[in-house]
């Protein structure tokens, strides 16, 4: 694994409300190895070059020390925005987990996503932090069909470890539910697929599930989709470029239906689905909530 010299691994984040109530975005490592078919970081506009390669940043630990530090207002750190933060070489590196106690020591709350159940690890540090501040756990699972999930994301643990993985969250405590996203046209658009996943959730204790209801293709990313595309479901892309041409954001053609399924699933089960109850919900988990927050 190689690395890259960095100056900061902090920075503000622009919309607060609109995403898990975060303040700060932290991404210890550049680049991501889980193979995810469909990832939006491999986007031109992001210019990570060798996106495949994971690179760690040079002396992060102690970088993210001083900021924290020099860090007036407490708040809450995005951790995995723009590469798994539990990546394989993570469980040697242990950098996740070094970081997660000094945002524990200092004060700060967590919102973090991941596809990895090397999450699990942490959990001790985790509750830790839940003491005292604010803290989400996301677990991204697009199918539960852990055959498919090979395909689609053929380097990260199959959905029933994720689903594991879960389990153990909940049952210790912390704050945690599904990211469904993306939801691949023609591929996991299916509605008995989003039923089963929102029960199983819910057997594992899940608070919530955030959707989105179709995929993002730009610059870079829509090649190597269709690459895949072309190797794994051979003649799909063809549907893929008669229905949606050159456009970004790419919705399931029966995204209004899944949505009312959906919504409908969550409801009966008690799963939270729209940003600001999930919000509400986990700032208000905390045990010994901090005012600052």
């Amino acid at each position: 694994m190689k690395s890259i010299k960095t100056n900061t691994i902090l920075s503000k984040h622009k919309y607060k409300n609109m995403w898990f109530n975060i303040d700060y975005i932290m991404n210890l490592y550049r680049g991501c190895c889980h193979g995810c078919i469909y990832c939006d970081a491999r986007s031109d506009c992001y210019q990570i070059t060798d996106f495949d390669q994971v690179t760690v940043k040079e002396n992060a630990i102690s970088i993210l020390e001083k900021e924290l530090k020099a860090t007036r207002n407490k708040g809450i750190i995005g951790i995995g925005s723009m590469s798994d933060t539990y990546n394989p070489f993570e469980k040697n590196q242990t950098i996740t987990r070094q970081a997660l106690l000094l945002l524990a020591r200092y004060g700060f709350g967590v919102s973090l996503v991941t596809k990895s159940d090397l999450i699990v690890r942490d959990i001790d540090v985790l509750k830790e932090i839940q003491k005292h501040a604010p803290i989400i756990c996301k677990l991204t699972i697009t199918t539960i069909d852990d055959t498919l999930s090979k395909k689609i994301e053929p380097n990260v643990c199959c959905s029933s470890n994720r689903f594991n993985a879960l389990e153990k969250l909940t049952s210790e405590g912390i704050f945690s539910g599904i990211m469904l996203m993306p939801i691949l046209p023609y591929i996991t658009d299916n509605e008995q697929q989003i039923i089963s996943l929102i029960r199983r959730a819910h057997e594992c204790g899940a608070r919530f599930i955030y959707p989105a209801f179709g995929m993002t293709l730009r610059a870079n990313q829509r090649d190597y989709y269709y690459e895949q595309l072309d190797r794994i479901f051979p003649n799909l892309k063809e549907k893929y470029v008669q229905q949606y041409g050159d456009a970004y954001n790419c919705q399931a053609e029966n995204s209004k239906k899944l949505y009312h399924i959906f919504v409908s699933e969550c409801q009966k089960t008690g799963l939270l689905f729209q940003m600001k109850d999930i919000i509400a919900a986990y700032m208000q988990h905390t045990p010994q909530q901090l005012k600052l927050f």
